[in-house]
């Protein structure tokens, strides 16, 4: 309620409002809490008055508070709006009536709540905003339920007892029996009824609401145990009736637009091949991934179900880019493990504090976490490098200083030991994550650099030539008509 208590001369609550007018003056415009607005009565044409009062209902929020009347036909309405915007959440409240104090429940549905009560497998479905009590909520239904009777009891006899019986059950819960011939005997016995005494038959009433607008009043505080509330995320179909997300007959051509701006990321692609191992028929996977704060990157992915051959690729989406890129990333705890990298093949690897170094192509693209990045590493150097076939360390000494190696490496991967990583990729194609975006990273250094010669030659960037195209063409021609 930051709100009212920020603006409580715009949003009174209900109690200051009636103070404010005992103690002013009716012919006084000023302290009146209402506003009257001349307005069209839709029945009869006429000129009528619509009320409005800015209130604020303690525990729920800000409302506008709305009657009309028309002096000229005698039609009435009222209907209450919600002052503030729509919630991220839709709530449902559920409370059961088990005896006459629950009927005094304060209760506001908005335009968009649906209200269930299971016991008579009753539904309302969405209608005009309305400000009143669970008594007063069941003595409309009983009165908008027998607006048709009569003429259902002619045309269909079914759905008339059906609905009679529904009718009977609402009144025996508030008490109203209009076949009484004595009507003072009845008032006296419902000034008797306690609000303690339970109703005829106990009901459950439930308020869903995807707006958020809705409420339910409690007794007490909010862990009275007849009433619940909850909230939950709402659907597309019930964003879509909010008015938050386009209609349904829209959706194709929402789809033409999406694809035409990048809708086409979600879509993989498919490419047939053979498998470097077994010579089988295989199917290369691609998908185009936009990492927010950094470019768009290509996964690809190979898997063989003939051998079990598997590979994954990542390779840039985007332009060359004209600077190189370093990353320096201080590593404290175990938090950090868990930020996403996308280290290319272009991009070597180093921790200075235990000397290792990983010259680019090493372990191919990877789009992974730190942790697993590390893992990676690890599983490299123990199992597929130093300790089998050929490639395994004959010497003592060399072992010695190998498992001593692989020991520190073992702390890093486990965050035991705060240490640095570098990322230096000469193409810029590689990421951390930034856990501050959009705001710098204290933990990590970003730094862009020119490429030397020598990195443009290893990369192939020299023998490129991308301008004058048009003006080489040219002078090919001119000099060719020279010639003859």
């Amino acid at each position: 309620m930051a709100q009212t208590e920020g603006n409580p001369e715009f949003f009174p609550s209900i109690a200051d409002v009636v103070d404010k007018t005992d103690a002013g003056d009716e012919e006084d415009i000023g302290v009146r809490p209402l506003e009257e607005i001349e307005s069209l009565c839709m029945q009869c044409g006429e000129q009528g008055v619509t009320r409005m009062m800015l209130t604020s209902i303690p525990f729920f929020r800000e409302v506008i508070v709305m009657s009309f009347r028309c002096e000229h036909c005698g039609h009435s309405n009222n209907e209450i709006q919600s002052a503030g915007k729509i919630r991220p959440e839709g709530t449902m409240y559920t409370v059961k009536v088990l005896n006459r104090g629950d009927l005094d429940r304060q209760l506001i549905r908005s335009e968009a709540c649906t209200i269930n009560i299971p016991e008579f497998q009753l539904v309302l479905p969405p209608s005009r905003g309305q400000l009143t009590t669970v008594e007063g909520l069941l003595r409309d239904i009983v009165a908008d339920l027998n607006v048709q009777q009569p003429l259902r009891r002619v045309q269909d006899e079914n759905a008339y007892t059906k609905i009679q019986e529904i009718i009977d059950g609402l009144k025996e819960i508030i008490a109203d029996d209009e076949e009484e011939d004595d009507e003072g005997k009845d008032k006296l016995e419902k000034r008797d009824l306690s609000k303690e005494d339970p109703v005829a038959r106990t009901i459950t009433i439930t308020l869903d609401d995807p707006s958020g607008n809705s409420f339910l009043e409690f007794v007490g505080s909010m862990s009275d145990l007849k009433w619940n509330m909850r909230t939950y995320e709402r659907s597309l179909e019930q964003n879509r009736q909010l008015g938050l997300a386009p209609p349904a007959e829209d959706k194709e051509e929402n789809a033409v637009e999406q694809q035409s701006s990048g809708g086409l990321d979600e879509e993989v692609f498919e490419f047939p091949g053979v498998c470097s191992r077994c010579s089988r028929p295989l199917v290369t996977r691609m998908k185009k991934v936009s990492i927010p704060y950094f470019k768009d990157t290509l996964i690809m992915s190979t898997n063989c179900d003939d051998c079990g051959y598997r590979d994954n690729e990542i390779k840039s989406g985007a332009a060359i880019s004209e600077l190189g890129k370093r990353i320096t990333l201080k590593v404290e705890d175990k938090d950090d493990l868990s930020r996403d990298i996308l280290k290319s093949d272009t991009s070597g690897l180093s921790i200075p504090e235990i000397d290792l170094v990983l010259q680019p192509g090493t372990l191919g693209g990877r789009f992974t976490t730190l942790e697993g990045i590390l893992d990676q590493v690890y599983e490299e150097l123990t199992e597929k490098v130093f300790n089998t076939g050929d490639s395994g360390v004959a010497d003592v000494d060399d072992k010695a200083g190998f498992q001593e190696f692989l020991r520190k490496l073992k702390q890093v991967k486990n965050a035991e030991i705060p240490f640095t990583l570098i990322l230096d990729d000469p193409l810029a194609n590689s990421y951390v994550q930034n856990l501050y975006a959009p705001d710098p990273d204290p933990n990590m250094e970003v730094v862009a650099y020119e490429r030397t010669w020598q990195q443009n030659e290893d990369l192939g960037l020299n023998d490129i030539n991308v301008d004058s195209y048009s003006g080489d063409d040219t002078k090919d021609g001119d000099m060719k008509a020279q010639r003859s």
